[in-house]
């Protein structure tokens, strides 16, 4: 995989430098001209929580689904894949 890169001599070293150094520079001096970010944490909603929906448990066609979705599964329970990523 040498073609992928080439050595940087110290001129072009240098040179790099420099040009992220301008980069963040630049950026810096824009984002301080900023004043109108929001603050982390300022989200405003007018209904922050979810409604409660039924209860699973006692729902058959739920388990049904969910049985009939398992790949393996041994009477009552689903037999899922431990750490196999």
């Amino acid at each position: 995989m040498s073609f992928l890169h080439k050595k940087l001599d110290e001129k072009d070293k240098e040179k790099i430098k420099e040009d992220v150094k301008e980069i963040v520079d630049t950026f810096g001096s824009v984002l301080s001209s900023l004043s109108d970010l929001a603050e982390e944490g300022s989200i405003e909603r007018k209904n922050s929580f979810r409604e409660e929906k039924k209860d699973f448990n006692n729902d058959s066609s739920f388990r049904k689904k969910m049985f009939k979705n398992s790949k393996n599964k041994n009477k009552d329970f689903i037999i899922a894949e431990k750490k196999k990523w």
